[in-house]
């Protein structure tokens, strides 16, 4: 009887430390954006045949050729050509936190494996690679490999049909920089917008850097006050903005939220 009392004691105790241990912090989705220069209006076509399920075919007249853009900060991670068959030329790009996209049947490709793109950088051209049966992009958002319903700026696609959507992608100024600030201390580099990530490079103070975007996390008290602004300097990257001088009190203007 005595054991048995332990025995429940003890997986009481068990239970009551696991509660203590606290939550690894939500992976963050990138702020999407339509995969085409600014202002330009493309035909989106969903449907329940499609493989994968949530893709997204556009076209619009004559596009053979046009111009294929980033819809989200991140790495370029494959580049490659499966022939006559599949996606043929693709392209995707990793957004870090678990995000991918792709980009199939493209025609040639203005990008490497191991580069970093920005909202609005051209990553290659419409083409009829692969198991196209004519011009268009085939387009997908994935999360841990798995096909995602699509997204833009928030908003989510039209499931099932054919809709019009128009770019904001790479209107104006869509990168910020700063120049890190920590009198001397190296600046962890986290793989999220808060301290509860894992910390995975550093900066050293005095480095300029490139913000692709902002987002709130963890609040820091830092060089420049107290902030729960968290600049994202490249895929899985991120920096408190409070060590960070951008010439701004707050978000910067005309910078994507993440």
């Amino acid at each position: 009887m005595r054991k048995r009392l332990l025995s429940v004691i003890g997986a009481g105790l068990l239970v009551a430390a696991a509660a203590l241990v606290p939550a690894s912090p939500a992976m963050a989705a990138p702020t999407f954006k339509v995969p085409f220069p600014c202002n330009q209006t493309w035909s989106g076509q969903t449907r329940t045949n499609h493989s994968p399920a949530y893709a997204i075919d556009f076209n619009r007249t004559d596009d053979l050729g046009d111009p294929v853009v980033a819809s989200a900060p991140g790495t370029v991670d494959v580049v490659t050509n499966l022939g006559d068959t599949s996606y043929g030329k693709y392209v995707r790009i990793n957004h870090g936190n678990g995000y991918t996209t792709y980009y199939a049947h493209l025609n040639s490709f203005n990008v490497s494996v191991g580069q970093s793109v920005g909202y609005g950088k051209v990553i290659g051209y419409v083409g009829s690679t692969g198991g196209s049966s004519g011009p268009h992009l085939h387009y997908e958002q994935r999360l841990n490999g798995n096909d995602i319903q699509i997204r833009f700026n928030g908003a989510l696609a039209l499931y099932w049909g054919t809709k019009n959507y128009t770019s904001d992608n790479g209107c104006g100024s869509t990168t910020g920089s700063g120049t890190v600030n920590t009198s001397g201390t190296p600046l962890t580099v986290r793989s999220g917008p808060g301290t509860g990530y894992t910390a995975v490079d550093t900066v050293a103070d005095g480095t300029r850097v490139t913000i692709y975007c902002q987002t709130t996390g963890t609040s820091v008290t830092g060089t420049y006050g107290t902030s729960s602004i968290w600049d994202r300097i490249g895929s899985g990257r991120y920096i408190a903005d409070a060590y960070v001088y951008t010439g701004h009190d707050g978000f910067i203007p005309n910078v994507p939220r993440c």
